[in-house]
């Protein structure tokens, strides 16, 4: 219940700093977007329309981001018992999208300027808001990205950076109207093309990560590092494996993994350990524990310790086997078993019968149980 209510108050606080970030990039943009095309307008500038109209995109990727940190900031339901966060990841694809549009539909103008050029007429207004623009779009940039990281909200992440980009644009610009005016050499065309390709490599690279958020990627080697840290501190246990982080949207992981104890614990011991070791990670981190499962350790005999060495070297003298964990013997049943870390460059199953061989050469008596597990954190 208490993690619940923790859970809920983070990510209402959240949701509010996402819906004011946003409210101020879309004011913003609104405003530079109406007086650069405008301005483009007068002009008979493509450049600076088309300046204008990327600052447009971003204001409606902001309205975007708003509905998407409300529809995710939902309570969970009995269809969703996770929540709705990952209605965020859907957000930041339509945002990627809208830009990429933008680009293609700017290149194409531009393009065609290249081949049937307009006189253009650039005024004092046109420089003016051009300037102005430069100047708001580099607060704003600094200003959306660092809120975007302070919630880890990659849409206002994503948002800062390119305002940040748009400064360049909007400078590049304005350099090609005084180039024009001192020289009478247009460059419309070619930098509405340089702007165009920025838009959409920009766009690009926004879809790409929304994608890896999408289909799941590698956890962060910063949050696996907590989590064992704050785990391997407990003086029960011997060894934390087996990491996994499932993400459900921004700040909404959950997690399994397997700690080492010894044999001789009980039950009880083991309950109340595993607890605490939730609780801690929750607090310290924000992962929830959904599983911790246990692997025994061997205590009681040293003939256990002398296979053990020479079952490791056996295995980690591959270069494919990357960890060795879980250990644990059975002398009465003569029953072997442990996992193995295998890499993603080697075919599991020949790989695991390839090592049951060579153990069962050592120890022909035995029954060996290996359980090959995915190399999925650092």
């Amino acid at each position: 219940m208490e993690k619940s209510a923790d859970m809920r108050g983070l990510a209402l606080e959240r949701e509010k700093i996402i819906v004011k970030t946003s409210i101020i990039g879309i004011t913003a943009n609104a405003v530079l977007a109406s007086f650069k095309i405008a301005a483009g307008l007068l002009a008979n500038s493509i450049a600076v329309v088309l300046d204008g109209i990327n600052n447009f995109s971003d204001a409606l990727s902001s309205v975007i981001t708003i509905i998407g940190a409300k529809l995710a900031g939902r309570k969970p339901d009995k269809k969703h018992p996770l929540g709705h966060g990952r209605i965020e990841y859907i957000s930041s694809m339509l945002v990627s999208a809208i830009v990429l549009y933008a680009g293609i539909t700017a290149l194409i103008e531009s393009v065609k300027k290249i081949f049937h050029p307009e006189a253009v007429s650039y005024s004092a207004l046109t420089l003016t808001v051009l300037a102005v623009a430069i100047v708001v779009k580099l607060i704003l940039g600094h200003y959306v990205k660092k809120k975007g990281e302070q919630v880890k909200s990659g849409a206002l992440t994503a948002s800062g950076s390119d305002a940040s980009f748009d400064a360049v644009l909007s400078a590049s610009v304005l350099v090609s109207a005084l180039i024009f005016l001192k020289w009478n050499f247009s460059l419309e065309a070619y930098v509405g093309i340089a702007i165009s390709i920025a838009i959409i490599k920009a766009g690009l690279e926004m879809l790409k990560e929304t994608l890896d958020d999408i289909l799941g990627h590698r956890a962060d080697p910063e949050i696996v590092n907590a989590i064992r840290k704050i785990i391997a501190a407990e003086p029960q246990v011997h060894g934390v494996y087996d990491i996994l982080i499932n993400n459900y949207g921004p700040d909404k992981n959950y997690a399994s993994l397997h700690v080492e104890l010894d044999d001789t614990l009980t039950v009880a011991q083991v309950d109340t350990l595993t607890r605490k070791i939730e609780t801690n990670v929750f607090h310290n981190t924000g992962v929830i524990l959904t599983g911790v499962g246990i692997y025994a350790r061997n205590t009681s005999d040293e003939e256990v310790s002398q296979i053990f060495n020479k079952v490791q070297k056996i295995v980690m003298s591959h270069n494919w086997a990357l960890q060795l964990h879980g250990f644990y013997i059975n002398l009465e049943e003569k029953k072997l078993q442990f996992d193995v870390v295998l890499s993603f460059e080697t075919e599991r199953d020949t790989a695991i019968q390839k090592l049951i061989s060579e153990i069962q050469k050592e120890y022909p008596e035995f029954n060996i149980q290996i359980t090959p597990d995915v190399d999925i954190t650092d």
